[in-house]
């Protein structure tokens, strides 16, 4: 009866605890997926193939998105 009582005290608790290390988890997924990232550059290689952007932008913008990816690879070593 007492582990019954406990587990209803304690129920809110261990929640936000559950709901805490989901929110990490999914955080930490999102953070280190460089798969968006890897489809920006596709997009932006599309782009300046096709000609609508200049190879200027096109730098500026390859060049914001491989620092992206260096940041999520440092990120998974370090958490590795």
């Amino acid at each position: 009866m007492a582990f019954i009582l406990d587990d209803i005290a304690l129920s809110p608790i261990k929640l936000t605890i559950w709901l805490a290390k989901k929110l990490k988890e999914s955080a930490y997924n999102e953070m280190t997926d460089d798969s968006k990232v890897l489809e920006e550059l596709l997009m932006l290689q599309m782009k300046l193939e096709m000609e609508e952007i200049n190879e200027d932008d096109y730098t500026k913008k390859e060049t914001l998105l491989m620092e992206r990816l260096e940041e999520i690879r440092i990120l998974k070593k370090d958490i590795s």
